[in-house]
């Protein structure tokens, strides 16, 4: 730790880091051009580093020098159970591997505090009219899941420095902004900012408190929960000025919809965001963090806010303690984090966006990008004319409609929002389309508190949206099953079903199985759409029924003002609200059951839990880069839903028959989220969603949809794994190639596992999102970046090639993509190496993030 510029807090007995004057020492006046994040980082770099790291350091910051390495330390880890659980996986397996080398495997444990929070195993099996439903669920959630919830109970106890949040309890993300975040954090008397990383894209969520927070894979998160630095290349950080103010009746969702349409045609992608000006001043802590929490939409690794009097505001407003919040304000103003001191932060590149011109919207279908305005449902081909048959479902029927997700669930104004527009339309007599399988799953148990305490619970329940979870439900795809009756209606006529959701993904294939496509909306849109039934209904303009007297009822006349809704949150969100709840949730109990081994004894039947491969056969060994075939080749837009579905498992899917053949009731299939600790589960999700569109499958002239390749050299068309299979029994190495935008979505580290099991050493594409490259680096997959102007379709790729890659593997390097027609025609391609920093060279080099962690915990230990 550096000492040189160690100070006390004045009126505290507290120490802090003087990052002003680190940064001023190198460049006078200097601190007072930095961005907030530069400032946070100056000094994450002034606490951990030697003086000559420190240096060269924060001399690159200074001067935004964004081609070299760059090197900071998160505070903590947080981890939903679904990555957070195979990240233990994994090292449950690394202490195997030491074990078998003559190591203590009790030695590999997380040296940063990580949390992990069980939220999101549950799948909503009932609705939200069934007034048992949370307890039904929960029971059901418990059965399927006894495997996984058996391997975290271990870890609690095997592992130093993990602690768990038992499921029922509300989403990590927002957990997290109502309790776990300190904003400053003190450890050993010294204050500092609080900074993590977290096993979801959505980790930014916090970002809106003023803290550092990003998503990462769950490879890059057990790298530093081993302890070893986040490297990355100095991100380009944005500045992103809000101006004027929303107009009534517009929801922090509007909002979000419209800025992640703003930013992705921005082209923000990887940078760091921070949002200025009177428009964020303005805005609530609530709705900042939708914002925030949408960053992986609009593509950005971080979506920061200042620290201001808002943040104070909900620091009290969750029931932090006096003490913490008061130091907050004084570190934050000491420090130079507090907003009046960023007046002159300079960015390299400026934004505007302007909050008053945002209107009513929804995003679909298929992308959380793809924002439609509801006054233009109908010019857009989404709303329109429908048949009204007695005892059927319409075109375009809403079979979900569900509150759900943190992005919103976070926010009081939007739910409350949601309980008022029910209240409204329960009045006037409008009821919930039978088909309409409706929802509330919230977040957090203050949600339900606050909804009580506002009389709002029942009103919501009338409209069958009562509690069904605290967890990560819909928007994760854990839509549960249909009504059979309505599913098979869905089957016999063809139907164009669809889901509306409070969410922030809707790629295809991902709510729902027999949904064929999703739109996100606030709150209490998705309570108006399952009054209207189907995604044809124009919702601005079309009439939801009549009242007692046969008057017309439209939106207009059941939407609750601003007003209202604001002394709604006013009089029923309260600091005692998040007390009773978060206080006994996280107070400490000893354990005072049976140790545990160090080593997890793994069950040989589970489909759940296995000890994973990756230190065994091929996977351990070199990979040569040489005679590679293409597994599939890709257009853009290509997400980690693609990649690795994370949506209930179809009796007729491999992973289904594979579940069949083990013995699993199809009732109990789960999700393949749920099945990611097993990888003869989870691997036979690679390419498994039935939306992918693979141009290697022609028909009649047009790519064929579905999970499908063509195995070469025979030509043979077949279904994703039966290829993978094949081709792992001719130890063929693969290859795949792709458009612009690669890995979009989740932070799901299977999209880079499943894809290294099936044998795939290199993946060239015209761009990568950021999380799934390191993801690939991770599991030592090379990702190959096209240069401008050359991609799939100028090479005339069909599929039919074989590939071999030539050069030095250094950072960010010209390497040469051989290609070998069928024809023997051979094409020299060059191509960037997207191994950007010496460390991820070393990750590749070694296998991957966990051989190389082995090989260095082997060389120390003999050292």
């Amino acid at each position: 730790m550096n000492t040189e510029f160690r100070k006390t807090l004045p009126g505290t007995r507290l120490d802090y880091f003087d990052t002003r004057a680190a940064v001023d020492a190198i460049t006078p006046g200097a601190y007072d051009t930095l961005p907030y994040t530069a400032r946070v980082l100056a000094e994450n770099l002034v606490r951990r580093c030697d003086p000559a790291t420190l240096n060269a350091s924060l001399s690159q910051l200074i001067e935004r020098k964004r081609d070299l390495d760059f090197p900071w330390f998160p505070a903590r880890v947080v981890c939903h159970d679904i990555l957070g659980q195979t990240a233990l996986v994994d090292l449950a397996g690394l202490r195997d591997a030491i074990a078998q080398q003559g190591g203590d495997p009790a030695q590999v444990n997380p040296v940063v505090p990580t949390q992990l929070i069980v939220d999101h195993s549950l799948a909503v099996e009932c609705g939200g009219y069934d007034p048992e439903a949370f307890e039904k669920n929960r029971a059901i959630e418990d059965r399927r899941n006894e495997d996984r919830f058996h391997f975290i109970e271990w870890t609690k106890k095997a592992f130093k420095n993990v602690d768990v949040i038992p499921p029922g309890n509300g989403i990590m993300h927002q957990i997290n902004l109502e309790k776990m975040s300190p904003v400053i954090q003190v450890r050993d008397g010294v204050a500092f900012p609080d900074t993590c990383v977290g096993t979801d894209s959505h980790t930014p969520h916090v970002d809106s408190l003023g803290v550092i927070a990003i998503g990462v894979g769950g490879l890059e998160a057990e790298s530093v929960m081993l302890g070893r630095a986040s490297w990355m290349r100095l991100p380009e950080i944005v500045g992103v000025e809000l101006t004027g103010k929303l107009q009534p009746g517009i929801t922090a969702t509007d909002m979000v919809l419209a800025l992640t349409e703003f930013l992705r045609k921005q082209k923000v992608v990887g940078a760091w965001l921070e949002f200025y000006g009177e428009g964020a001043a303005a805005l609530t802590l609530g709705d900042r963090a939708t914002i925030s929490n949408m960053a992986p939409e609009y593509g950005a690794t971080a979506a920061m806010f200042y620290i201001d009097q808002q943040t104070i505001d909900y620091l009290k407003l969750t029931g932090r303690e006096d003490q913490q919040v008061q130091l907050v304000e004084h570190y934050a103003k000491v420090n130079g984090l507090w907003a009046d001191s960023l007046k002159g932060a300079q960015y390299e590149r400026n934004l505007s966006f302007d909050l008053s011109s945002v209107v009513r919207n929804m995003a679909g279908p298929s992308n959380p990008h793809a924002r439609v305005a509801t006054s233009d449902l109908a010019s857009k081909g989404i709303a329109g004319q429908w048949d009204e048959v007695p005892g059927q479902m319409p075109d375009g029927a809403v079979i979900i409609a569900a509150i759900t997700s943190c992005t919103n669930t976070s926010n009081p104004r939007n739910v409350i929002a949601a309980g008022l527009l029910a209240r409204n339309a329960n009045k006037l007599g409008l009821t919930r389309k039978p088909w309409v399988k409706s929802s509330l799953a919230p977040g957090s148990k203050t949600v339900a508190l606050y909804l009580d305490e506002a009389g709002l619970t029942d009103e919501l329940e009338q409209l069958g949206f009562g509690v069904v979870a605290f967890a990560c439900t819909t928007c994760n795809g854990m839509s549960g099953a249909l009504d059979p009756v309505i599913q098979q209606e869905i089957i016999d006529r063809d139907l164009y079903a669809t889901a509306v959701l409070s969410g922030n993904r809707n790629f295809d294939g991902r709510i729902h199985p027999y949904a064929k496509q999703a739109f996100l909306a606030s709150p209490p849109l998705v309570v108006a759409y399952a009054i209207a039934g189907t995604i044809r209904f124009d919702i601005e303009k079309d009439v939801l029924g009549p009242d007692a007297q046969g008057n017309e009822i439209r939106l207009k006349d059941i939407w609750p003002t601003d007003e209202e809704i604001d002394a709604v949150v006013k009089a029923s969100v309260k600091p005692e609200q998040f007390r009773q709840v978060y206080i006994p949730m996280f107070a400490i109990h000893e354990d005072t059951g049976p140790k545990v081994e160090p080593l997890y004894d793994w069950r040989p039947q589970s489909t759940y839990i296995r000890r994973p491969p990756y230190w065994e056969g091929a996977l351990a060994g070199a990979r040569p880069l040489k005679g590679m075939r293409p597994l599939a080749v890709l257009p853009d837009n290509i997400t980690t839903d693609h990649l690795s579905p994370s949506n209930a498992i179809m009796l007729d899917s491999a992973a289904g028959e594979y579940l069949a053949k083990m013995g699993l009731p199809e009732v109990d299939f789960n999700s393949y989220a749920t099945h990611r600790g097993d990888h003869l589960t989870a691997q036979r999700a690679t390419f498994a969603n039935p939306k992918l569109f693979n141009e290697m499958v022609i028909e009649d002239g047009k790519v064929k949809q579905g999970s499908l390749t063509r195995l070469e050299p025979e030509g043979q068309v077949m279904r994703m794994w039966e290829a993978i299979e094949t081709y792992m029994d001719r130890k063929q190495p693969l290859i795949i190639i792709a458009g612009a935008d690669y890995g979009q979505g989740s932070s799901r580290d299977w999209a880079a596992k499943g894809v290294r099991l099936a044998g795939v050493e290199a993946i060239a594409a015209e761009g990568f999102e950021r999380i799934h490259r390191t993801n690939l680096v991770g599991m030592g997959v090379l990702p190959l970046e096209f240069m401008p102007g050359t991609n799939r379709k100028t090479l005339q790729i069909d599929g039919s090639e074989t590939y071999d890659v030539i050069g030095e593997r250094t950072p960010r390097a010209t390497l040469t993509l051989v290609i070998t027609r069928k024809n023997r025609e051979r094409v020299e391609v060059p191509v960037t190496c997207r191994l950007d920093t010496a460390e991820e060279v070393s990750i590749y080099e070694a296998g991957g993030v966990l051989q190389r962690f082995a090989q260095d915990f082997l060389e120390s230990a003999t050292a």
